[in-house]
């Protein structure tokens, strides 16, 4: 059987999307993704340097969002800035929610990788807004458990329309966090 190149890099994309859903990115390997594409893991290896670049290229937009978000969190205080966390933060796990199920149970550990580093340091600013009071455990512990299980519920919901997981969320998100003054 002939083996083909992928006419983009494209492919290479979306089938490493389909490999990471289904196997995590920790069980997939460059052969797994050449083998989807239907090409040679040197075919793979033309168009990205690795695994993780081509998870860095899954990520840019989503990444780039969070770290408007960050931007515009830094601009408030107090209420306003946990309102825009909240908002912000449910929009992108709901349009993003197909890049947020790749992650399912590896995101902890893919935040050590050096092209996610600045992730981390958003992760906490956004737990501080959404805390509103950071400085208490018991609103810390809310704001990270309704950050997870944001994204959790996201990845795992698919399917349910934009606008009802996004008011679902929100929902929820204004019942949980602790008023600031």
């Amino acid at each position: 059987m002939a083996r083909v190149v992928p006419e983009t890099h494209d492919d290479i994309l979306a089938a490493a999307a389909r490999r990471f859903a289904v196997t995590g990115y920790r069980g997939t390997s460059l052969q797994d993704i050449a083998r989807e594409v239907g090409c040679s893991k040197a075919a793979v290896l033309y168009h990205f340097a690795n695994k993780e670049a081509i998870l860095t290229e899954l990520m840019a937009r989503p990444i780039e969002v969070l770290q408007a978000l960050d931007e515009r969190i830094a601009a408030h205080r107090g209420a306003d800035a946990q309102r825009v966390a909240a908002e912000g933060f449910v929009d992108l796990a709901v349009r993003f929610r197909r890049e947020i199920a790749l992650l399912r149970g590896e995101f902890p550990e893919l935040l050590q990788q050096p092209a996610f580093a600045h992730v981390q340091r958003i992760s906490e600013r956004l737990i501080d807004a959404f805390a509103g009071r950071p400085e208490r455990p018991s609103a810390r512990i809310t704001a990270l458990v309704l950050l997870a299980g944001i994204s959790e519920t996201c990845g795992e919901f698919v399917d349910v329309p934009d606008e009802e997981l996004r008011a679902a969320l929100l929902a929820l998100v204004r019942r949980a966090l602790e008023p600031v003054d």
